[in-house]
């Protein structure tokens, strides 16, 4: 018999291979979380109590697929309920697609640097990734990821603007690149920031000249409910009709459904958790400027400071300053804003750097 603990069960290899999903350095003993790109701002009294009522029903299941969420959400899109697909998080969505329509043999193209969640989707769904390099100016180059297109590729995965680095593209560039995709190649447009962009892309818009477009969208960001888990898809109804087939039952919970229903209806609240993100990346990104440190043009929750190799030293000074940041070893620090005196403290971890930055 063998010693306990030398065999155990073991995943497929593809799984064991899988990159980790990265945490922040010094949650633990910061004041001030500017790493997880999370509203600084609470949920409104509405939405407490719709989260409220909710939770006085936790003994029933939720709806089957969320069909209050969806009904709602469809109206307010102008598609069909039949092209609205809801869940626990656009990444779990993501991860329902790519379930669905790629594996082992097959292939999905995608940025990088983008959201890091990326390669271990791919890879849970036991298809290859194939990363295509951002510009120069950090932004997607979106000739190269059309040219990386082979007839092994089932999907295209684009961020909108991108995480980490909150650069996007235009309509008219988007437009230009769905038009070299294969109609028979899914174009996964993540959408997650959108409320804080300043490009004029609208992934709905886009789905009425390219069918093949899955757009995803979320209620973590300017509906500031990360705790909650709710997010959404639009395609059109055939792709919807597949994803439903795979999706499972009771997907997202009631009290998550209820939080996003009311967050809605309060239009001054998502407003409200936007103007306080444009104002704090503007006064983050002026602050930085003035100490001749660059940073992009972003238009999501946070910015994105490329340091290459010093990322580590200015991870490591905010966080002595009390304040977590994320940091990409040798590719830069993206600081979530919002909170001013979190912004200011970053600052004084760059002041604390001086010139070795």
């Amino acid at each position: 018999m063998s010693a306990p603990g030398a065999l155990r069960p073991r995943p497929r290899p593809e799984i064991e291979a899988l990159p980790r999903y990265s945490k922040a350095a010094g949650l633990e003993q910061v004041r001030w979380r500017a790493s997880s790109n999370e509203s600084t701002v609470a949920p409104s009294a509405a939405i407490l109590e719709a989260v409220n009522l909710a939770a006085s029903h936790s003994h029933l299941y939720p709806s089957l697929f969320g069909d209050t969420l969806i009904a709602r959400l469809s109206d307010r899109l102008g598609v069909g309920d039949d092209q609205v697909l809801v869940g626990a998080g656009s990444l779990a969505l993501l991860q329902q697609v790519l379930t669905a329509y790629t594996g082992p043999g097959t292939e999905v193209v995608y940025p990088w640097r983008s959201y890091e969640a990326y390669p271990i989707l791919i890879g849970i769904a036991g298809a290859s990734g194939v990363p295509v390099a951002l510009d120069s100016q950090h932004r997607h180059n979106l000739s190269a990821m059309a040219a990386a297109v082979t007839p092994q590729t089932r999907a295209v995965l684009v961020c909108n603007p991108n995480n980490p680095t909150g650069s996007e593209f235009s309509t008219a560039e988007f437009v230009s690149f769905a038009r070299s995709i294969p109609g028979d190649v899914l174009i996964l447009l993540d959408e997650a920031y959108r409320e804080f962009a300043t490009s004029d892309v609208d992934g709905v818009d886009l789905l009425r000249a390219f069918p093949n477009i899955v757009v995803f969208r979320t209620f973590s960001k300017a509906y500031g409910l990360a705790g909650l888990r709710a997010g959404y898809a639009i395609t059109n109804p055939a792709i919807a009709a597949d994803l439903s087939s795979a999706a499972p039952p009771f997907g997202l919970s009631a009290v998550a459904e209820a939080a996003a229903c009311a967050a809605l209806t309060d239009p001054a609240h998502t407003d409200s958790i936007v103007e306080t993100v444009t104002a704090g990346r503007a006064h983050l990104r002026e602050q930085l400027a003035v100490r001749g440190v660059e940073s992009v043009p972003s238009g999501a929750n946070f910015v994105w400071i490329p340091l290459g190799e010093r990322a580590s030293a200015l991870e490591a000074a905010c966080v002595a300053q009390g304040v977590s940041v994320r940091m990409f070893p040798g590719e830069g620090v993206r600081v979530t804003v919002g909170e001013r005196a979190a912004e200011d403290t970053v600052i004084a971890a760059v002041d604390a750097l001086a010139h070795n930055l």
